[in-house]
């Protein structure tokens, strides 16, 4: 069900505070703002009522319901579902960390207790899925959604940095014309919807992983993608319409360049939050692409 939540990531990238520079470890838990604690655990606690509630009424609703149940999907889309709840969790995470840090509260503490913010929201969907008759409560949605988070929570508390990130990003594709009830009608739709043209990354920034200063820039990243191409359906020739099927369902591999734009200095908050929201957008840069039916092939610019 990933459609429908990659939205609210946007929302806590938006909305997250830049915290202050400087290391993680300073932050002392005797300086915790109580009262800001209070209004950013109610405005979650909302958001996340809200969040049940309207895709309750924009989505629930208009399928049939049915006794709480688990459904097996760990073989759909290629697993290009399951690359975006690694993002989404991940994203989230971040940006509850973030918000934690943002009271006040001691890094280890924020760290853990803002994380929950990525398996929680999404375990809300997960549920109402169990309830659905057309779907079900999906482990394999559920152990992305604990690895993207996994992965934040363990870089921040062993080395207080995101040296590996993961990213997203989109160029079009032609497939969703033939299915646009289902991969989307225009762009914003698509970019949601249409895992075609959709591709998540691994980036990770060579200075932080290798130690060496000063000899490549810091905010140059070697980033891994994964994308997958040919599908009209979660299952190989599950869409078919007057004689027309899924066409040929490959996965695809690529080796990019990035840009860490966490490294890019500035004394603006305004451009700290700018480049904070924009850090999970992959650049766009040349990529070297590899796939099963074209072997190697480059991109001079790849979105």
């Amino acid at each position: 069900m990933i459609r429908k939540i990659k939205v609210i990531v946007l929302a806590f990238i938006a909305f997250a505070p830049v915290r202050a520079s400087g290391p993680a470890d300073t932050v002392q838990f005797d300086l915790l703002n109580r009262k800001k604690l209070s209004y950013t655990l109610a405005a979650s606690a909302i958001s996340l009522t809200g969040m049940a509630v309207l895709l309750n009424e924009a989505w629930y609703k208009n399928h049939d319901r049915s006794s709480f149940h688990f459904y097996d999907d760990s073989g759909e889309w290629l697993q290009m579902d399951k690359a975006g709840h690694f993002f989404t969790s991940y994203a989230l995470s971040l940006s509850g960390i973030e918000l934690m840090r943002n009271t006040g509260m001691d890094n280890t503490r924020a760290v853990w207790y803002g994380s929950l913010y990525g398996p929680v929201f999404l375990s809300v969907i997960e549920v109402l899925d169990g309830f659905s008759a057309e779907w079900g409560f999906s482990v394999a949605d559920m152990a992305a959604n604990f690895a993207g988070t996994g992965l934040a929570i363990s870089q921040e508390l062993l080395t207080g940095r995101q040296a590996i990130r993961i990213k997203y990003s989109y160029r079009h594709s032609s497939l969703a014309q033939y299915r646009p009830e289902m991969l989307g009608r225009n762009l914003p739709e698509r970019m949601l919807k249409d895992y075609n043209g959709q591709a998540y990354w691994l980036s990770a920034n060579i200075s932080d992983l290798t130690g060496i200063p000063g000899v490549i820039p810091d905010w140059l990243n070697i980033a891994f993608g994964y994308s997958a191409n040919g599908m009209l359906g979660g299952y190989s020739d599950s869409y078919i319409s007057d004689g027309f099927a899924d066409p040929l369902r490959y996965r695809q591999f690529f080796l990019a360049p990035d840009i860490d734009l966490s490294k890019i200095h500035t004394n603006s908050r305004t451009i700290k939050s700018i480049l904070k929201a924009l850090n999970f957008l992959k650049t766009p840069t040349p990529a070297l692409e590899y796939n099963r039916y074209d072997g190697l092939r480059l991109h001079l610019l790849f979105f």
